[in-house]
């Protein structure tokens, strides 16, 4: 028998493989609990109901998404390169977790808890923080100029970075978010650096 901290994971787990589908019926615990082949109750052990489990989920990518970041800017040593970085990370984060991204775009919260939104409105918020802090770090060294707007620059980046997830999801995850990358990072640095 499964502990319950591994029952949590197995849990989430078969939570985020159901959202890869972004054309199945909306997920419900009834589903939920017939994938894993046990009861609803059972699931209710282990969280109080379906908004609890995509809390899980989030938590899960604000952990990994952060410990990839503070990683990054405590490393790396030039503001362009901890901007590319983060960028990076966030649009392989994608490719790899498909049912994670659309939770990122908000697509797999439709028809769930409000709260959860809101909750991951401030995961991009932090986001584009981290993006913003780079960007100041950056201009400090001399990599970006003196005059560049921080916050505006942060903003288009990490607009990029969610058109690249919404594409992603909405292709049925057929276009890859890291596709053509190297060369429009060139392209939005030479906005920002310029």
């Amino acid at each position: 028998m499964a502990r319950t901290g591994e029952r949590k994971t197995q849990i989430l787990q078969v939570l985020a493989h159901m959202l890869e589908n972004p054309a199945a019926d909306k997920v419900t615990t009834a589903r939920l609990a017939a994938k894993l082949e046990v009861s609803e109750a059972a699931l209710y052990r282990h969280f109080t109901g379906k908004a609890q489990m995509f809390e899980g989920l989030i938590e899960f990518i604000e952990q990994t998404l952060f410990a990839l970041i503070n990683k990054i800017t405590t490393e790396e040593k030039s503001g362009t390169r901890q901007m590319e970085a983060i960028v990076s990370v966030l649009l392989a984060f994608a490719q790899k977790n498909r049912g994670m991204t659309r939770v990122l775009i908000g697509d797999a919260l439709v028809h769930e808890d409000e709260k959860l939104q809101a909750r991951i409105n401030q995961l991009h918020d932090r986001l584009e923080a981290a993006l913003k802090q780079a960007i100041r770090f950056g201009i400090t060294q001399q990599e970006i100029v003196a005059d560049a707007d921080a916050a505006a620059c942060a903003n288009l980046i990490l607009s990029f970075v969610t058109g690249r997830w919404h594409q992603f999801a909405k292709s049925g995850f057929k276009r890859d978010p890291v596709e053509l990358w190297n060369h429009q990072w060139r392209q939005i640095m030479e906005g920002v650096a310029a």
